[in-house]
């Protein structure tokens, strides 16, 4: 399989986390690749023109991290980040849900804010983003107890792959206080083999 990828995209991070949780890490061949740049040939695997993209070894591509994921999942034959089991795969998929929520918030403040020209900035709609992100968090603080290593799942992943990536875009939004138990969860969620081994670059 080949995958494309970006090593500071949360979503590339959360495909690569669960390739390492699912054993499938070997057999995925990394290709770097720029979304933004103009000379990308990117849209040849995904006409979204965003990464991450995998290539299966049949040559079918897909895109988007949910998508890539779940079929990921199907692959191996260990305990299931998608379990099947009820009320556990609705908790995941609607935990997964939570922390891509909360990282599309993340990227929309990004744009709005450090890339649009500052003439062309709306504060209305970075205050909504910024509003959006906490009350995911929010959200995450009151579910962290129920976040426990036993049933790790795609949305533990999700989660924890977005508060990574707002730490590392936007150092100085302070969402740990108020929020005891998300911060001590992702600590040691941070700990994590999968976790440590994808970190993005800080420079």
């Amino acid at each position: 399989m080949k995958l494309r990828y970006s090593p500071t995209s949360p979503y590339v991070r959360k495909v690569s986390v669960t390739a390492i949780e699912t054993g499938l890490d070997g057999r995925v061949e990394r290709v770097a690749t720029d979304p933004w740049s103009p000379e990308t040939d990117l849209g040849d695997d995904n006409p979204l023109g965003k990464v991450p993209a995998l290539t299966l070894d049949d040559g079918q591509t897909l895109f988007e991290s949910k998508v890539i994921c779940e079929v990921l999942d199907g692959l191996h034959d260990g305990a299931k980040l998608f379990p099947a089991n009820e009320p556990a795969h609705t908790a995941a998929l609607r935990r997964q849900a939570l922390g891509d929520g909360m990282t599309d918030a993340g990227i929309l403040l990004l744009i709005e804010t450090k890339r649009r020209p500052e003439e062309l900035r709306w504060d209305w709609w970075t205050e909504r983003q910024k509003t959006n992100i906490a009350r995911a968090m929010d959200v995450a603080e009151g579910e962290a107890d129920g976040l426990t290593a036993d049933d790790l799942s795609i949305g533990h992943i999700a989660i924890a792959c977005s508060l990574g990536w707002i730490d590392l875009r936007f150092p100085d939004m302070g969402w740990r206080e108020g929020r005891p138990k998300l911060a001590a969860w992702y600590a040691e969620f941070a700990e994590r083999p999968a976790m440590q081994a994808t970190a993005p670059p800080t420079s």
